[in-house]
């Protein structure tokens, strides 16, 4: 019960925020502001004056001046020893970058890789400014789930706080690219990049042969009531996986329209397996005893599948698993690594 509370308030405040956010696009501010281009200018900019393709990554050169996706701007003189990361995804992308010593605090969600549990925790979405102040780090990353005020306190003191929001696959690999060239693991930053991209053409060369009618329509529920339309890094999952999203017609996180699921008659439906409720059931139980969903054809036939909820919910390096694993989910005959 204390497992799908903690996760059911990850994500109830994640669909809040992101809520927000769509609600706010009009609106001035650089958060909401800042477009994929933009965001990869802002990589660009991360990167420097340095020289060369990505692929041909060299030391950083410092003082190093960026700017994260709110469009605040830090110069680093060195790079960072002590490492804060208030976002799992975050964390994920420091381990993959080989910074495990580096990493002086990490959120109370964190779970991988293995060697996150021994780390100080610095709270979960309520910050323990304290503890965070106390571990005296060099850099903070923080992700887009961190209230505005919190990373006041912190840049009042003098703390870099780098956020991030990767809204696709692509701004997931340039933001890994950013953080590399601040800690000066452009290289392992590379390497990342290369298998993850590797796993996505792996997928895009299996589904790109599927015609029009062979494509798969998909309904996905990652927390119970709600799923996911444009706009949503999962929605583009769906995409590249080679799958309909049935939910398209919408943008961002929505709370279910169960007429208008059942009408749409998704061919696979899937869902978080690790979020279980206080009566011991999974999604994928709450969603074949909901009245009138046994005539769906993803029910009928036994396609409601759990998923890793944290390879896909998670904009890092392993994103990609988890579209491997959605691809396989839809398309089993195609997808057999």
């Amino acid at each position: 019960m204390n497992k799908f509370r903690k996760f059911w308030g990850f994500w109830i405040l994640a669909i809040m925020l992101v809520l927000m956010a769509g609600c706010g696009k009009d609106a001035s501010g650089p958060s909401n502001a800042n477009t994929p281009a933009q965001q990869e200018q802002n990589a660009q900019t991360a990167q420097g004056e340095q020289e060369g393709s990505p692929s041909e990554a060299q030391a950083t050169a410092y003082p190093l001046t960026v700017k994260d996706v709110t469009g605040a701007e830090f110069t680093f003189e060195a790079a960072p020893q002590r490492i804060v990361s208030l976002a799992p995804s975050e964390t994920e992308g420091l381990f993959a970058l080989g910074l495990d010593e580096q990493i002086v605090g990490v959120s109370d969600v964190d779970d991988y890789p293995e060697a996150v549990k021994d780390k100080p925790r610095m709270g979960g979405f309520q910050v323990n400014v304290e503890a965070v102040i106390a571990a005296k780090p060099d850099l903070v990353l923080a992700g887009n789930l961190i209230d505005p005020a919190t990373v006041k306190n912190l840049t009042d003191l003098g703390i870099k706080v780098y956020q991030s929001n990767p809204n696709s696959l692509e701004e997931t690999m340039v933001n890994i690219r950013a953080v590399g060239e601040i800690t000066d693991r452009q290289k392992e930053a590379e390497k990342v990049i290369a298998q993850m991209e590797k796993e996505r053409d792996l997928v895009l060369n299996a589904v790109k042969a599927l015609t029009p009618d062979q494509k798969k329509k998909v309904y996905i529920e990652f927390s119970a009531g709600w799923t996911v339309g444009k706009g949503v890094f999962m929605d583009e999952l769906i995409t590249l996986a080679g799958g309909e999203n049935v939910a398209s017609d919408l943008e961002g996180w929505n709370e279910i329209n169960e007429e208008n699921i059942i009408k749409a008659n998704p061919d696979v439906i899937l869902f978080a397996r690790n979020v279980i409720d206080e009566n011991n059931k999974t999604i994928g139980d709450i969603i074949k005893a909901r009245g009138g969903w046994d005539q769906i054809t993803a029910v009928k036939e036994d396609r409601v599948i759990g998923l890793d909820d944290n390879l896909l919910s998670r904009p890092g390096p392993r994103v990609t698993q988890g579209l491997m694993e959605m691809a396989r989910a839809i398309y089993p005959e195609l997808i057999q690594e």
